[in-house]
C-alpha cells in the first residue's frame, strides 16, 4: 500500500520559510545555509516511512547500515528490512548422495527456488543408542554450509517426529528394545528425556548456522503436523522451551499443520511465540485457508505460507506410480505466488530411500499396511536421478519467474546416465546354510517369539525356528499378529533329502495370517522356520506403535507353539559402515571354496527352491570417464535387496510394483570392477541375469496411475 503525500501540507512550512529570507539582506550566505537546514528539518518528518504493507521498522547500526535479519510483520516475512516471499522446495540431505547435493540444490535454484526445506531423521544420525552419526549421508552441517555457499536460505525441520514417508517418521528403532517403551510425541517424561538428548547433540549445531548469525537458517519448525496426531500442549510448549534454550530468541520457530481448524486447534501454539504454517491439498482455494491460519497467528504475525505445497504423491508396492498433471500444479501454485503468498513445493526433490529407511502407512486399522516404494520420485520436477527435462520442472520455473524478484539461472544439464550391458550372477548361497542354526552364539531364545527389536534387529530380516510333531493330515498354522511380512519353511531331518528347508507359503500382514502345512511323513519333530521382513515401520497416523517380528503366540491347530530361536540376520542399512559379515562374506567368496557335495546341493535346487539366497556378480567400467548413473532392471525376479559395492541400495519387488528399476547413482560405482550382492528371497531369473539401464521404470504390475 502506498502513502500518498498531500501537496499542500507539504509546502506549507517552506513558504513560512522563503518569506523570512525576503526580509533579511544580511549574510545572505550563512542565512541560506540556515534556510537549507531548517527546510531539509521540516520535510524529513513529512517523508519518513509510515508503518505500512510496504515499509518495516527495522534496526540499523551506528554506520546506518541495515543489520542482518530475519522476521515477520505486518503479515509478511522480512529478510534485512526488506519484504520477503518464500519460494522453497523441500529436498531431503539424507536421500541424495553427498556428492549430488550440489547438483540438486543448483537445479532447485534453477527452477526459482530462494529457500531448501529439510527434514532430519533421528534414526540415521543415532542408529544404537548414544551413537551419533555425521558424517557421509549425514552431514547435515555439510549439506546447510552447501545451502549457504550457493545462496539458498533453509528452514529446518529437527522433528523430533518427521513423517516424511521414512521409517517410523524418524524414531529410532531401538526404542522398541527399551522397556517400558516411551510413549512418542508425549510428555512422558522418558521420552522427553531422549528428546532432550538428541536436541542437546543436534541443535547447537545450527546456532552458527542461524541467518542472524551468517548462515542460511531463517526457521526452525517444532514437530510436525502434531495437530494430525495429538494435543498434548505440555508437549509443544515443552519443545519450545527446549529450541528456545539452545537456539536462543531470535530465530523463528514454526509449525505446520493440515489446514483445517481442528488440526489447527491441536497444533498450534497460540501467540507470537510460534508461527503456525499451513498446508493442503494442491488445488484446494489457498487463501480461505489462510484466512484460517491468520487465526492461529497473533495480529500482522500471519504471512501466507504453504510449508508443504503437494507437487506430486507417494507410492506404495502395489499401488500405480502416482503422477499429477504438470499444468494443474503450476497454476495451483501461482495462485498462492500471485498474491504475495509463500510456498514451499513437497518436494522439489525426492530421491531415494536407500537402505532399509522406507516408511509405511496404514488405512482403517493397523492390519491395512502399505509399505513404500524405494524410489521417492514423488513426480517431483526435479526427478529422482536428478532429471529436469519434463514438464512439470518447466511449468513450474514459467510461473516461479513471474513473481521472483530475481533473474532466474540457467539450468544445469541432466546428468548423464549409462548401460553396462547384462550382469551374469556366477555365484550363488543359499541363506539357511549361512545361518549356523546348531551352534551359532548370536541366537535368542525363549517360550514364546520375541520381537526384532528386543534381539537387537532393527531392519531387515529375522528367522524364526521351532519345531512340532507331525500329523497326518498336515496343520493349520495361524499368527494372530505378525510385522510385516513372512516365508514359512518346513523341513525333516530325518529325511535322506538333507533336510532341506520346503517352502510353505507366505504369510502377510493384513492379507492373510493363517496357512496350511502339508502332511510329512517324518520320524522326527519337523523343523518350522519363519523368515520375517521388517518392511518399513508406519511413519503416519494413529497407528505408528509398530514393532516388527512375531508379535504373537504362533498357534499350530489352535495350540500354542512354545520354545523358539531367533537368530538376526546382519545386513547393514544406509550410511553403515559394512564390518565382518559372515553371511555377506560368504555371499562375496569364491564358490570354488565349497565342496563338491555342496555345490550339487545348490545346482539341485538353484531353479527348484524358493528358498531364499544370496546371488554374486561383477561388472567392469574400463573408464574413470564412463562411470555414470545407471539403473538396475529386476524384471524376472521376484522379491529382494541389492548391494552395489557393499553400499544397500534398497528393495526390489517386481512381482508387486510399480518399481521395476533401481537407482544406482554413479558415486557408488568406480572405474574397474563393481560387485553386486542380491538377497533374492522368493524366485530369481531362471537365466540369472539382470540388466543395466539408463532409464527408470514405474511400470511392473501396474500401469501409471493420475492423481
Amino acid at each position: 500500500m502506498r502513502i500518498e503525500l498531500k501537496k499542500k501540507k507539504t509546502n506549507a512550512p517552506g513558504s513560512k520559510l522563503l518569506s523570512m529570507a525576503k526580509k533579511l539582506n544580511s549574510k545572505p550566505t550563512l542565512f541560506f545555509i540556515l534556510v537549507s537546514f531548517m527546510l531539509l528539518c521540516a520535510f524529513l518528518p513529512v517523508f519518513a516511512p509510515l508503518p505500512s504493507f510496504n515499509s518495516h521498522p527495522h534496526r540499523r547500526s551506528h554506520r546506518n547500515t541495515v543489520e542482518r535479519k530475519f522476521e515477520i510483520a505486518n503479515d509478511r516475512f522480512w529478510k534485512d528490512g526488506e519484504p520477503f516471499q518464500i519460494i522453497g522446495g523441500d529436498l531431503h540431505y539424507f536421500r541424495v548422495h553427498p556428492e549430488y547435493w550440489e547438483d540438486r540444490l543448483l537445479k532447485a535454484k534453477a527452477l526459482g527456488l530462494n529457500t531448501i526445506q529439510t527434514y532430519v531423521p533421528w534414526n540415521l544420525h543415532e542408529p544404537a543408542p548414544g551413537k551419533l552419526v555425521f558424517e557421509g549421508f549425514a552431514n547435515i552441517e555439510a549439506f546447510l554450509n552447501l545451502c549457504h555457499k550457493l545462496g539458498l536460505l533453509v528452514m529446518i525441520r529437527p522433528g523430533p517426529y518427521v513423517c516424511t514417508e521414512w521409517d517410523w517418521g524418524g524414531f529410532p528403532g531401538w526404542f522398541y528394545s527399551m522397556n517400558p517403551t516411551p510413549k512418542l510425541r508425549s510428555s512422558d517424561p522418558s521420552f522427553l528425556q531422549l528428546v532432550e538428548r538428541w536436541w542437546g547433540n543436534l541443535l547447537p549445531k545450527f546456532v552458527p548456522l542461524l541467518y542472524d548469525n551468517g548462515g542460511p537458517i531463517i526457521m526452525v519448525q517444532i514437530e510436525n503436523e502434531y495437530g494430525s496426531y495429538g494435543d498434548d500442549k505440555a508437549y509443544l510448549h515443552h519443545l519450545v522451551t527446549l529450541a528456545r534454550g539452545h537456539l536462543g530468541h531470535e530465530v523463528i520457530l514454526y509449525t505446520t499443520d493440515g489446514g483445517s481448524r481442528e488440526n489447527l486447534e491441536k497444533g498450534t501454539i497460540r501467540g507470537d511465540a510460534v508461527f503456525s504454517a499451513v498446508d493442503f491439498s494442491t488445488g484446494d482455494d489457498p487463501w480461505p485457508i489462510f484466512k484460517l491460519q491468520k487465526e492461529f497467528n497473533a495480529p500482522g504475525k500471519s504471512p501466507p505460507l504453504s510449508s508443504e505445497f503437494y507437487t506430486g504423491w507417494l507410492t506404495h508396492w502395489g499401488e500405480k506410480f502416482a503422477k499429477t498433471d504438470a499444468d494443474f500444479t503450476a497454476a495451483a501454485l501461482e495462485k498462492i505466488l500471485q498474491k504475495n503468498g509463500s510456498a514451499v513445493l513437497y518436494m522439489v526433490h525426492g530421491g531415494t530411500n536407500f537402505g532399509f529407511y522406507n516408511g509405511a502407512n496404514t488405512g482403517v486399522n493397523e492390519a491395512d499396511y502399505k509399505a513404500d516404494l524405494t524410489s521417492y520420485d514423488y513426480d517431483a520436477p526435479i526427478r529422482e536421478s536428478g532429471d529436469v527435462d519434463n514438464s512439470k520442472f518447466n511449468a513450474i520455473r514459467k510461473v516461479i519467474a513471474r513473481y521472483s524478484s530475481v533473474p532466474l539461472p540457467s539450468v544445469p544439464s541432466n546428468i548423464e546416465k549409462a548401460r553396462y550391458g547384462p550382469i551374469h550372477l556366477q555365484r550363488k548361497a543359499l541363506l539357511f546354510d549361512m545361518l549356523d542354526l546348531t551352534n551359532s552364539t548370536n541366537v535368542f531364545e525363549s517360550e514364546a517369539p520375541m520381537s526384532m527389536e528386543y534381539v537387537g534387529q532393527f531392519f531387515g530380516f529375522t528367522l524364526y525356528v521351532t519345531e512340532y510333531k507331525a500329523k497326518g493330515g498336515g496343520r493349520i498354522l495361524f499368527i494372530p499378529k505378525l510385522h510385516d511380512r513372512a516365508q514359512v519353511f518346513i523341513s525333516c531331518p530325518s529325511d535322506d533329502s538333507g533336510a532341506r528347508p520346503t517352502y510353505v507359503g507366505i504369510v502377510e500382514r493384513g492379507l492373510n495370517n493363517k496357512l496350511n502345512l502339508p502332511d510329512v511323513k517324518c520320524h522326527s519333530n519337523v523343523n518350522l522356520f519363519i523368515l520375517v521382513e521388517n518392511m518399513g515401520r508406519v511413519n503416519y497416523g494413529p497407528f505408528m506403535f509398530d514393532r516388527k517380528g512375531i508379535l504373537s503366540s504362533v498357534y499350530l491347530d489352535e495350540e500354542k507353539v512354545k520354545g523358539w530361536k531367533m537368530f538376526p540376520i546382519p545386513l547393514h542399512n544406509l550410511n553403515e559402515l559394512s564390518t565382518y559379515n559372515p553371511i555377506k562374506q560368504a555371499a562375496y567368496s569364491a564358490f570354488s571354496e565349497i565342496s563338491s557335495s555342496r555345490k550339487k546341493l545348490i545346482h539341485k535346487y538353484e531353479n527348484t527352491s524358493k528358498e531364499p539366497a544370496f546371488y554374486s556378480g561383477k561388472f567392469s567400467i574400463d573408464k574413470s570417464s564412463q562411470v555414470k548413473d545407471t539403473f538396475i532392471s529386476f524384471n524376472n525376479w521376484g522379491k529382494g535387496i541389492v548391494f552395489v559395492n557393499d553400499f544397500n541400495i534398497g528393495r526390489y519387488w517386481p512381482l508387486r510394483g510399480p518399481q521395476c528399476n533401481l537407482y544406482v547413482p554413479a558415486p557408488i560405482l568406480k572405474q574397474g570392477d563393481n560387485f553386486l550382492v542380491i538377497l533374492e528371497l522368493e524366485s530369481a531369473d531362471p537365466e540369472l541375469v539382470i540388466h543395466t539401464v539408463d532409464e527408470p521404470d514405474f511400470t511392473c504390475g501396474f500401469s501409471v496411475h493420475q492423481l
